[in-house]
């Protein structure tokens, strides 16, 4: 449960600093899925474990991209940009197939608990990062789709300080995509 409130601490700190576009978000999101990565697992949550092993290498990738273009006072300038339409299409095609695939292949072959919405909210942090990492706007759309449905994941698997960690996610991603829409 230590381990559980500190990676809560730095999931609060690395959103919000990531609403406020501020390149610390990145470090501070290494510490907190390096925890997740070890919490996730002993869950018995794979694709939420999986999951942050692939935020681990976005936190490098991430910060990378968001100190190329200018920066002032650990804010980055870079301009955000809006997601086409076509966009949108490669999104929800991925998130649906994959959530297919990874969810089947949970549900077959391993003991995961909650294989497809664990696999759907995968998918969905999966392009949202990615969305985040290039300062798609609609990164906070698909992150907040995603953290409802994970509020229900980690209520279920009795992981309350994390339950709760996401209703705070949930708040801060509104409240991203407000201040990033207006940017």
């Amino acid at each position: 449960m230590t381990l559980e409130i500190i990676a809560v601490a730095c999931g609060l700190a690395n959103v919000y600093l990531t609403v406020r576009q501020n390149i610390w978000c990145w470090p501070v999101g290494v510490v907190m899925v390096s925890l997740y990565i070890y919490i996730f697992f002993e869950a018995k949550l794979y694709s939420d474990t999986l999951l942050n092993v692939f935020f681990l290498v976005m936190q490098f990738y991430g910060w990378y991209q968001w100190t190329r273009g200018p920066v002032e006072h650990s804010r980055s300038l870079s301009a955000i940009r809006r997601l086409a339409t076509r966009g949108w299409t490669w999104t929800i095609l991925g998130v649906s197939v994959g959530t297919t695939i990874v969810g089947t292949a949970m549900h077959r072959y391993t003991d995961a608990a909650l294989p497809y919405p664990d696999a759907f909210t995968t998918l969905l942090s999966v392009f949202a990062q990615f969305l985040m990492t290039k300062k798609f706007l609609q990164n906070w759309v698909l992150w907040i789709i995603a953290d409802v449905v994970y509020i229900g994941v980690y209520a279920i698997k009795d992981l309350y300080w994390t339950c709760g960690l996401y209703v705070v996610f949930l708040i801060l991603c509104v409240q991203g995509y407000r201040e990033w829409s207006r940017g």
